[in-house]
């Protein structure tokens, strides 16, 4: 499994810049291996914008919003990552929408659900956006216990 991540455009590009991109570079590696992390080109406070934010998620111009994501997408199929890591909502919601729109083939994760998984803290319900190789991860039976 490959992982990449988003910079949030709020987050990273208009507010702390490389400083706290590293530091999200830093927990996602610490979470799933540097090994298994692919950045994406370009990065940090040069990432290009998921085309969902600031509203525009809600703003009903769906065909617009896709088409401005379209870049995104690519950069993202360009990983060849299976796993878009997300700390913004609207970035998951935006991603998630265009690897299904343009079959981008990959899963979109909050960085959350991540941490949580890797600490063993992930309830059952909690894991919709996992793929199959992750959907049983960190998983118990009473048995096990």
């Amino acid at each position: 499994m490959k992982f990449t991540v988003q910079d949030p455009c709020q987050l990273v590009r208009k507010t702390f810049g490389d400083p706290v991109a590293d530091d999200l570079r830093y927990v996602v590696k610490a979470v799933v291996g540097e090994e298994n992390f692919i950045d994406m080109w370009p990065n940090k406070s040069n990432n290009y914008c998921c085309g969902g934010g600031g509203g525009y998620l809600q703003s009903g111009y769906t065909e617009a919003r896709r088409y401005y994501g379209k870049r995104k997408d690519e950069q993202i199929k360009d990983t060849g990552a299976t796993y878009v890591i997300a700390p913004c909502h609207n970035c998951h919601a935006q991603i998630h929408d265009l690897s299904e729109h343009y079959g981008g083939g990959y899963h979109v994760v909050h960085l959350w659900t991540l941490i949580a998984l890797s600490l063993g803290m992930l309830g059952e319900n909690e894991r919709e956006y996992l793929g199959e190789d992750l959907c049983d991860c960190g998983l118990c039976t009473v048995d096990d216990e």
